[in-house]
């Protein structure tokens, strides 16, 4: 190879090295925060600003930026706890939440990226415990909304202190111990037999009624038609009729007067 060509592809590669630098610096330099998001811009670790969204520019290899999410996320766990009667209460939930945009530099100093981890699920197993051992497992299943609205207003006292807002908190399920659920089912179905017995009572007693009133209103309609025959002029003469001895009056008011045979 000769030197003239050594020398032009030692340039080329110089050249491309440049470029590649050059890009790297660019890159390195600007950047863009998307919406919904917040930087946390760095240098040498130290947290020095918060950025807005859209184009930044910082030094490299001196300064970084960390992006964090301030929109509502919504997050689904499972914690385990118990009632105020020993039952075994396994609780599904789901939380909305976002952190706070004006604080994400305190919440990237106090626990960095982690903060769902840290702040977040302990929060959500410590709330539910404490609320669940207030009321019976019956209580759990018939306060539902009361229960929600309790553990909702603790984790959003909770959680505001390290600035994570609460947007709405449900309880999905509560489920209980499998010999709790055959308890509970089993009252249920003696409630209904319960409920079913008093039905079929109260069917009985208003046919024994409507049997009673049926038969009063027979027995009143029978002696309202014998009330009618007894005074009616036929069976007045069959009274007398049946009263007659047979002999025929000697004298019958004005008319042509009888002979009787004896």
């Amino acid at each position: 190879m000769e030197e003239r060509d050594y020398k032009k592809i030692k340039k080329y590669i110089i050249t491309g090295v440049i470029v590649i630098f050059g890009l790297i610096i660019i890159c390195g330099t600007v950047g863009t925060v998307g919406a919904g998001e917040r930087g946390v811009l760095l240098q040498f670790s130290a947290v020095k600003n918060v950025l807005g969204e859209g184009l930044y520019f910082k030094i490299p290899f001196v300064q970084t930026v960390r992006i964090m999410n301030v929109k509502t996320v919504k997050i689904e766990t499972e914690a385990a706890s118990y009632s105020n009667d020993i039952q075994t209460v396994n609780a599904k939930i789901a939380l909305n939440y976002h952190i706070n945009p004006i604080a994400v530099n305190d919440i990237y100093q106090t626990v960095g990226m982690s903060y769902e981890l840290t702040l977040i699920d302990p929060a959500i197993q410590e709330i539910i415990k404490a609320t669940t051992a207030k009321y019976k497992a019956q209580e759990l299943i018939e306060l539902r909304e009361k229960v929600k609205n309790e553990i909702k207003d603790g984790l959003r006292e909770r959680l505001l202190a390290s600035n994570i807002i609460v947007d709405e908190f449900s309880i999905m399920q509560f489920d209980f111990s499998p010999d709790y659920e055959k308890a509970v089912e089993s009252k249920q179905v003696a409630q209904q037999n319960v409920l079913k017995a008093e039905n079929e009572l109260a069917r009985i007693k208003i046919e024994a009624e409507q049997n009673i009133a049926s038969a009063q209103g027979k027995a009143k309609a029978i002696q309202i038609e014998g009330d009618a025959l007894r005074s009616s002029p036929q069976v007045t003469e069959l009274r007398w009729i049946e009263k007659w001895d047979g002999v025929v009056p000697l004298y019958w008011g004005s008319a042509t007067p009888f002979i009787g045979i004896k």
